[in-house]
């Protein structure tokens, strides 16, 4: 995929003058623009904004669009078995839309295979009904795992490595299933595994905590809520603004705590060192924990991803372990599942920082994984995350 470009302008009227806006035209145009390098998560909404339809029928887009995102490989192989021929973009994306409807949300075949086609190019009409039709009757067997769930082989050979077969498969499956929307006390929206991540600091009144990659603000603000002062720092001034916005409309900065926000390199923090009370290094990773809230960053994410992030992980933790006190505490995430990224990344702590101790595991429903904890997104429903609890010796 070429990178992202903003959603192309439009409104209610999608697919050209006068045409009413549907759900499964507008998903079209946002499969489009997702092909074409956008984000779902930017486009889905940015469509939908000026669209005029109503809530059921924008869920309902949302539904269309992520979940032909997400399973496209699998659909992939339940059109090709009944087409000959190279297939333009737009027509490919009509059947993807299609069998989506048939195979994995149960819409009625008269229903999906009508409705699809009424939305589908002129000129590939004929087609998407005859491959549809074909589809909704005939039985599939898939000729693997990776193909069934719809990820890129090497993300399941590596997760299955890493976390055994079973633990993967239902890993890979939870993440195919729409993410549920969590709402905190304070109305902001995040992943229970980020909260008790965040709430794992164990901040408390009057401490100074640094969170070294904290946009969008999520976890910042929640350490905030506990007491804690907090030093909020992001590399990219855009979303260090971000992290601003969520502060002010949140009004963390009037709750018990306080967030500064900066700009700043988490590997060179502007801190004094061993002026710290906690630090949290929610790292960049490859992001394999949060698949079902990104359904297009299966496809993005590559092999090299993993290999290239770890240094940079291991970087932001060195930084972070001068910032502390004496005592202090110092807790790294990542919303992810690599041996890598987690188990690797506690291992070369361990014998490049021999002076930091383990705190102790989480407990349920967080599985024990090296010194940390690891949470799969079966286990309760919320993002694959990893969790480190060390203490510097005072």
């Amino acid at each position: 995929m070429s990178p992202r470009r903003a959603p192309r302008a439009g409104g209610a009227t999608i697919g050209g003058p006068g045409s009413r806006a549907d759900p499964r035209r507008l998903a079209l145009r946002a499969l489009a623009e997702i092909d074409d390098g956008g984000f779902a998560n930017i486009v889905v909404p940015a469509l939908l904004g000026p669209s005029g339809m109503s809530e059921r029928d924008r869920a309902f887009t949302t539904t269309l669009v992520y979940g032909t995102t997400r399973m496209r490989r699998a659909l992939d192989l339940l059109v090709d078995r009944f087409v000959l021929r190279e297939l333009d973009g737009p027509t490919r994306n009509a059947l993807r839309l299609g069998a989506h409807q048939l195979h994995h949300l149960g819409t009625p075949a008269h229903a999906a295979v009508s409705a699809t086609v009424a939305v589908a190019p002129p000129r590939s009409r004929g087609l998407v009904n005859a491959v549809l039709r074909r589809i909704a009757e005939a039985p599939v067997t898939w000729p693997d795992d990776a193909t069934r769930l719809s990820y890129p082989d090497w993300v399941v050979e590596r997760l299955v490595e890493d976390l055994g077969r079973d633990g993967a498969l239902a890993a890979l499956e939870q993440m195919n299933e729409p993410a549920a929307a969590t709402v905190r006390d304070d109305g902001y929206t995040q992943d229970l595994a980020s909260q008790w991540v965040a709430l794992a600091a164990g901040a408390g009144a009057g401490e100074r905590v640094a969170d070294l990659c904290a946009a969008p603000g999520g976890k910042a603000t929640l350490l905030a809520s506990e007491g804690a002062t907090v030093l909020a720092s992001d590399l990219a001034p855009a979303r260090v603004a971000l992290i601003a916005e969520n502060v002010a409309r949140l009004g963390a900065s009037a709750a018990r705590g306080s967030v500064a926000a900066a700009v700043a390199d988490g590997t060179r923090p502007p801190w004094r060192a061993g002026s710290l009370d906690r630090v949290l290094v929610d790292a960049p990773c490859s992001g394999l924990g949060v698949l079902r809230r990104r359904p297009d960053a299966r496809w993005r994410v590559t092999p090299d991803d993993v290999g290239r992030l770890v240094p940079l992980q291991r970087r932001l933790l060195r930084a972070a372990v001068e910032l502390l006190v004496p005592g202090g505490t110092l807790i790294y995430s990542v919303c992810t599942m690599t041996a890598a990224e987690t188990r690797g990344v506690d291992a070369w702590l361990a014998e490049e920082h021999p002076g930091l101790v383990a705190i102790g595991h989480l407990g349920g429903p967080w599985r024990a994984h090296g010194r940390g904890d690891l949470l799969l997104p079966h286990d309760a429903g919320t993002d694959g995350m990893f969790c480190l609890r060390l203490q510097r010796a005072g």
